[in-house]
């Protein structure tokens, strides 16, 4: 039978809502699908927010071996880039299914309040962390000190070349992908991030030129990086 298009639309609205939905589902309906995903020199920029995206997932799920598809599923059901983040890095640390501390959010607690309950190594977990976690700090920094703890531990950039960068105002996601140009270009972090700031260049334009292929972004991030998961 056909069905219109509005009708298969409730169809698919109930549909979703007789399955239990992940940890962090909100009742929302958003979309992280990105029309422009190839390079274009005509239009160079027009695939920057997807790249960008798809760098991070790609080392999210290096470094927590995860699946880089479960990711993207969790972020269009309203998870939080930020707390996905912060959920693996103390799951990490104490053992815990991070689906479980994304629960225990959802149901409004601080990310305090699950790390207290969990008795969180604060060595493991490391003392930028646990400052901001300590100060009650927004999520963002908290998401912070795990990405930059995790290019620390990787040893992907200086600590001062960090600090550098971050000063400037480079976000998880323009940081871990100047670190990829600039490990596959052999630039700075910190001027590769200036580039695209200042309008001189696109982050597709950027990936063309070091000849990193974003159809196979985990080969090139092993092969470059050298990463390996927490």
């Amino acid at each position: 039978m056909y069905l219109f298009p509005y009708s298969m639309l409730l169809f698919s609205l109930i549909s979703l809502c007789a399955f239990p939905l992940p940890a962090c589902a909100m009742p929302a309906i958003t979309c992280h699908c990105f029309t422009e995903r190839v390079y274009d020199a005509s239009r160079p920029a027009a695939a920057d927010a997807y790249f960008l995206a798809a760098v991070q997932n790609t080392f999210f799920a290096i470094v927590f071996d995860t699946d880089k598809k479960s990711i993207v599923m969790k972020k269009q059901q309203v998870c939080s880039a930020d707390d996905l983040w912060i959920a693996h890095w103390i799951a990490a640390q104490t053992g815990k299914n991070p689906d479980t501390l994304l629960q225990s959010r959802s149901r409004g607690d601080s990310w305090k309040q699950v790390a207290t309950a969990l008795r969180i190594p604060p060595k493991a977990a490391g003392t930028r962390f646990m400052s901001v976690l300590n100060a009650h700090g927004p999520v963002g920094q908290l998401s912070e000190a795990v990405v930059d703890a995790i290019i620390v531990k990787e040893q992907l950039v200086g600590e001062q070349e960090l600090a550098d960068v971050r000063r400037v105002g480079a976000t998880n996601q323009e940081l871990i992908i100047a670190i990829l140009v600039g490990a596959g270009s052999g630039q700075p972090v910190r001027r590769v991030y200036q580039t695209v700031k200042s309008g001189t260049s696109t982050w597709g334009a950027l990936l063309t030129s070091a000849r990193i292929d974003v159809n196979r972004l985990q080969y090139e991030m092993v092969r470059i990086l050298k990463i390996r998961h927490i």
